[in-house]
């Protein structure tokens, strides 16, 4: 197998239906109703999407799908959209004056490459060990992305962590006779052990672990702020430490093929309040070296 992660398999957007797409080129989404919201918009509302968005002067509060949704003093904010996405989000917007205002998103869905295998679903062997060091490093993970930081990065332009040849790609999955594995969370890239390995936009550090962990090897995640994150897998070297802040562009470590790799490369994904993006939606296509 190539260099990358297990499921390093292909995807393919589906085409985005006319009315959606015009909206989207007019940074505008379908409204709910005819009184629509006066929110601003710029990306696409698709699966594994990211959007800006800017609510009214005025707003204070703000719920997405009725759960709370941070909005800057500005009034700006982001939103993420799952790999398995709804068909809809809805926004809503409280002003100073009491008046609610709402709009909603239309998500357009995404023709995942999905590689149907004729063979059972396995899931392999778990060794003593494994089973012994796995739980407490999930802990860890979901501990640090329950972090709440200062950092503004998300307002930025992404940009990829390296330059190369990306080896693995965001929402495949394979059916083993109807069954399906886990689908593929981030983005690889192929890239020699010990590339320079850069902050995709400002964050602070909130996990770094210097001991590598079964699957992902020498993990490192940063908070972008507003509920983004990023992790970046299978490191051979981790530069920076937990709660150091760190600038776009800033070499944070360096690539590996540590934990369960089956050659160097980075795997990079993306998360949004639990909700799993596509780095090439957010970041646009990986650089060539």
């Amino acid at each position: 197998m190539k260099a990358g992660c297990a499921l390093a398999l292909l995807l393919s957007a589906a085409p985005v239906a006319a009315a959606t797409r015009d909206a989207i080129a007019q940074d505008t989404l379908p409204p709910a109703t005819a009184a629509v919201a006066p929110f601003r918009w710029s990306g696409d509302a698709i699966q594994g999407g990211l959007i800006r968005g800017e609510a009214p002067e005025g707003a204070v509060l703000a719920t997405l799908d009725g759960q709370p949704l941070p909005i800057a003093a500005d009034g700006a904010f982001i939103i993420g959209f799952d790999r398995d996405a709804g068909p809809a989000a809805r926004v809503e917007v409280t002003m100073a004056d009491g008046r609610t205002l709402s709009q909603t998103l239309a998500v357009a869905p995404r023709d995942w490459r999905i590689e149907r295998v004729d063979a059972p679903y396995r899931a392999g062997k778990t060794d003593a060990e494994f089973a012994a060091a796995r739980p407490a490093e999930l802990a860890r993970i979901v501990a640090a992305r329950a972090v709440a930081t200062d950092a503004t990065g998300w307002q930025q332009s992404f940009r990829w962590p390296a330059a190369g040849r990306q080896s693995g790609w965001f929402g495949s999955q394979r059916v083993y006779q109807g069954k399906p594995g886990g689908y593929h969370s981030g983005a690889d890239v192929a890239v020699p052990t010990g590339t320079p390995i850069i902050a995709p936009a400002d964050g602070v550090v909130i996990l770094a672990a210097q001991t590598p962990f079964t699957l992902e090897g020498h993990l490192l995640m940063l908070d972008h702020g507003m509920g983004l994150n990023s992790a970046f897998l299978h490191l051979s070297r981790i530069d920076v430490a937990p709660g150091d802040h760190v600038r776009q562009g800033q070499v944070i470590g360096r690539s590996g093929a540590t934990g369960r790799a089956t050659g160097p490369h980075l795997h990079w994904s993306l998360q949004w309040r639990g909700a799993k993006l596509d780095p090439l939606l957010v970041a646009g296509p990986v650089p060539a070296r």
